[in-house]
């Protein structure tokens, strides 16, 4: 028997001085009361045209995707910088790295061909009542040449104030095979960036705390704006990307996590979905970052190595933005535009899929990965506007599709690697946004001498 009963009872019924604590709401309970707030507040702003709603809505929605935002690219470098030099403690790290891009583009392919499958099952162009004319040029474009020269930067400032991430991402990765070269002279900057990402990281936990909140302008402000007649002339296509990215997350990656890496899939999403609710409500793989690393680490991913490839995924790793939407826009807009696609341009479009996908960069939206695959198979770019309406629609679940995957990936490279903790695994349920507070365990941890992490020759 413990010496102090007390002690054992849940938090929320210990008695405080002015009586019984209130229970704690779960976060996943505040997303779903933010979701349906926001449902019901955009109906009603709709439905009695109140524009000083619609507003309202608009203001907060924009306002948590701008915090959001306001980390992004200090965010993306120290993260990448410190990830790539946290595989000086990880032996082969080259074959760990080499393992992780193989699975992103393993994990890619498949998701690409579903996407082609379900659209060319569903033909979701097909009766809509949509026209080339309801199109509209896009403002964001993309293509092969500006991807490849727009790599590197003509200064180290721009790239930050225009959040171009692709080019935040090459200066970051030159910053960290430098680092890595010159040893030990290059410790006090990485003591520094370690502490300058933890900092952002800390503060981005801030954020994410206010989702709820940005759950309900971001809804309702799509709901008011957008309306159901809208969504309903897109009603197949927005099927298909939900189905599409339902069967990727729910289908697929269930059936490599236990075939190939012969670990519980339920208890993934178990230790995951903190992770991926935040990415449904944000749209921002960059924004939900530090709780991905969270839970990839609690699933039993190692540290060392968990800093490497979520943060390397996050830029990069990309099923539901870069592979299964692409596929069927490409097809949707190739139909409304009377285009005939072949056996060739379905090729093309899985090769953009796989090699293109850091075009996306983590950002909310996939507009330059979009216009990158049309003009790849030369069809018009005005077919971009025909989808913006309804984009942020979409991209909550592409959003979310694309962080089941960065925290998919590690786990599965650890467990086929065996530096996989099966135990931590297995017990990984605590939400981190629920539990960040309590870091004297993880200080404990990070305190302790560390070997490098063995990996299987």
């Amino acid at each position: 028997m413990s010496a102090n009963p007390a002690s054992a009872a849940p938090e929320a019924e210990q008695p405080t001085g002015s009586g019984s604590r209130i229970p704690k709401v779960p976060f996943w309970a505040q997303i779903v009361a933010g979701l349906v707030l926001g449902v019901l507040l955009g109906w009603l702003a709709r439905s009695q045209d109140l524009g000083w709603l619609v507003t309202t809505l608009d203001e907060i929605g924009s306002l948590f995707v701008q915090l959001l935002k306001l980390a992004v690219a200090p965010l993306v470098f120290f993260a990448i910088l410190v990830s790539i030099t946290n595989l000086r403690q990880v032996n082969n790290a080259a074959r760990l790295a080499t393992r992780t891009l193989l699975w992103f583009m393993i994990t890619s392919l498949i998701a690409v061909a579903i996407g082609l499958a379900i659209g060319l099952i569903t033909n979701p162009g097909s009766g809509t009542g949509l026209t080339p004319k309801d199109g509209a040029l896009s403002e964001t474009k993309g293509s092969w040449i500006d991807f490849l020269t727009g790599i590197v930067p003509d200064n180290v400032i721009t790239p930050f104030t225009e959040l171009n991430v692709l080019q935040i991402v090459f200066m970051a990765a030159v910053a960290g095979i430098a680092a890595l070269k010159l040893g030990d002279k290059a410790k006090p900057i990485l003591t520094l960036s370690q502490s300058i990402l933890e900092l952002l990281q800390k503060a981005l936990w801030w954020v994410i705390r206010l989702a709820p909140i940005g759950t309900v302008g971001l809804i309702g402000y799509a709901i008011a704006d957008y309306g159901w007649d809208l969504i309903g002339k897109y009603a197949t296509f927005t099927a298909d990307v939900y189905i599409g990215c339902a069967l990727v997350m729910f289908g697929v990656y269930p059936l490599l996590l236990a075939t190939v890496a012969k670990v519980s899939p339920l208890q993934f999403f178990k230790g995951a979905w903190p992770a991926i609710q935040l990415a449904f409500v944000s749209r921002s793989s960059v924004g939900t970052m530090p709780v991905t690393q969270k839970v990839t680490e609690r699933l039993g991913v190692p540290k060392e190595y968990a800093s490497f490839a979520v943060p390397f995924g996050a830029t990069t790793k990309m099923d539901g933005c870069a592979a299964i939407y692409p596929a069927l826009a490409a097809i949707f807009i190739a139909q409304i535009f009377d285009v005939q696609l072949g056996i060739g341009d379905y090729l093309l479009i899985a090769f953009v899929s796989v090699i293109g996908s850091a075009a996306t960069a983590g950002l909310t939206g996939a507009t330059v990965m979009l216009t990158l695959t049309l003009s790849t198979l030369g069809l018009p770019l005005e077919g971009v506007g025909l989808l913006m309406a309804i984009d942020p629609i979409l991209d909550m679940m592409r959003t979310a599709t694309n962080v089941a995957g960065q925290a998919l990936v590690p786990v599965i490279v650890a467990a086929r690697e065996k530096i996989l903790d099966h135990d931590a695994y297995n017990s990984a349920s605590a939400s981190p946004i629920d539990s960040f507070g309590d870091t004297d365990r993880d200080e404990v941890r990070d305190a302790e001498p560390k070997s490098a992490v063995p990996v299987t020759a």
